[in-house]
């Protein structure tokens, strides 16, 4: 017993970096229970480990007395002189009362105890050493399923990835290195827990921050983020520094720094985007390279409704309308996307048109403009190129010909005419 139980106690201190003072004292609370099995219900028992040799006793402090009614209380006066030799009556003594083979039976009694125990030192270890690391990337090793949820060994302490905070497009196999983003240790049922995330946005922006050191040192500020994960993400990057593009920064020379972090990511689509304060200029910038006609901003409801041309409709949209919808995360505005209705003319509208338009010339009526536009003469160049012979050719028209054609050329000259300017008046013969 004394030799595996060093052995372990040296496992535990020097594998999970647990100090040994409080794994024999575990271990001492845990082997209590199994003496008071093994001894009885002696007088203030408690079990000692040496831990160098790791022997094993018990101890009970039991009175002195005349006559011994109670042998797990008291002691003989003659019992108690070859231990103390002037031992009085009433004294009390601690004496060891270790019974034959208890190392064997404690080992027995207390092993699940004692794992129960050395489990619960790991434990405060782990939320002593991974509060402050909150928001670090951690690498760690697949160890093994739970459900949907996959356990992580991270060396001395395993960690939770839960099912939720998992890329619904990536699948991962025992032994596998993964990098995780610590989102949090929890205090659980069972103790504190270290939770993992692959999906949080928070683990885009801490690569980014590895990655870039503009971003790092501050010149550039993350804006905003929106994620759907393992699909797509749009990071809205500023900077007061003129001097500094913050979009190539980010994306690096040769795009390498992006590339990077996209095969971390196991390549989901990464759009960087040049934040704005002016909330069309970065909608625009959001939803490029798709062309935008029109904007309609709701300041009170945060609203932005924008209209394209209907071949840009989908590139703005996205597929799924995932563009749109990570635009309006990314902005804070709600972004409503609709194609631009391009209104086309029919016929009979075109000519009710026409007529009205050569009505309105003095001198023509409407029941002439109705005649000339459905022979052809639709618009008043058309009068001034026609000659007289040709309307007067018009049954309808004959004889007014002369009156239509003088009133088209009073129109157009008055048309021409520069506004403000009066016609000569007439001049006496």
């Amino acid at each position: 017993m004394n030799a595996d139980f060093l052995a372990v106690l040296e496992f535990w201190e020097r594998e999970k970096g647990i100090n040994r003072d409080v794994l024999v004292g575990a271990v001492q609370e845990a082997l209590l229970s199994a003496a008071k099995k093994a001894v009885g219900p002696a007088r203030e028992l408690r079990v000692e480990i040496d831990p160098k040799s790791g022997d094993i006793r018990a101890y009970a402090k039991l009175i002195v007395a005349e006559r011994v009614i109670s042998k797990h209380d008291q002691l003989s006066q003659f019992d108690a002189r070859r231990l103390k030799a002037d031992a009085q009556i009433g004294e009390e003594l601690e004496v060891e009362v270790t019974p034959v083979g208890f190392g064997r039976i404690a080992a027995q009694y207390a092993k699940q105890a004692l794992m129960m125990q050395i489990r619960k030192a790991e434990k405060a270890l782990i939320f002593t050493e991974f509060k402050d690391r909150v928001g670090d990337i951690i690498s760690g090793t697949v160890r093994r399923f739970e459900r949907s949820d996959v356990i992580v060994d991270l060396g001395k302490y395993e960690a939770l990835l839960p099912n939720r905070e998992r890329v619904p497009t990536e699948e991962y196999q025992v032994g596998e290195r993964v990098r995780c983003y610590v989102k949090a240790v929890e205090q659980g049922a069972h103790g504190p827990e270290i939770i993992l995330s692959r999906a949080d946005p928070r683990f885009v922006i801490k690569l980014f921050q590895l990655e870039v050191s503009e971003i790092n040192d501050n010149t550039i500020e993350i804006k905003a983020i929106a994620r759907e994960p393992g699909f797509r993400t749009k990071l809205a990057v500023y900077t007061r520094d003129e001097k500094v593009d913050p979009v190539g920064a980010c994306v690096g020379l040769r795009g390498q720094r992006v590339k990077n972090i996209v095969r971390e990511l196991n390549n989901e689509k990464v759009d960087i985007i040049r934040w704005d304060p002016n909330i069309r200029t970065f909608i625009t910038n959001a939803l490029a390279p798709a062309k935008l006609k029109t904007f309609q901003v709701d300041e009170a409801t945060k609203r932005v409704r924008i209209l394209v041309s209907g071949d840009q409709l989908s590139l703005a949209i996205g597929k799924r309308g995932q563009n749109a919808r990570l635009t309006s995360k990314l902005t804070g505005w709600q972004v409503d996307i609709d194609e631009e209705v391009v209104v086309t003319k029919g016929f009979e509208e075109k000519v009710a048109e026409a007529v009205e338009s050569l009505a309105s010339v003095p001198g023509i009526t409407r029941e002439q403009a109705d005649i000339l536009v459905h022979h052809g003469l639709t618009r008043l160049e058309d009068l001034l190129q026609a000659d007289e012979s040709d309307l007067s050719s018009i049954p309808e028209i004959g004889e007014q010909a002369a009156a239509i054609l003088e009133a088209a050329r009073t129109e157009a000259v008055r048309r021409t005419r520069p506004i403000g300017e009066n016609p000569e008046p007439n001049q006496a013969g």
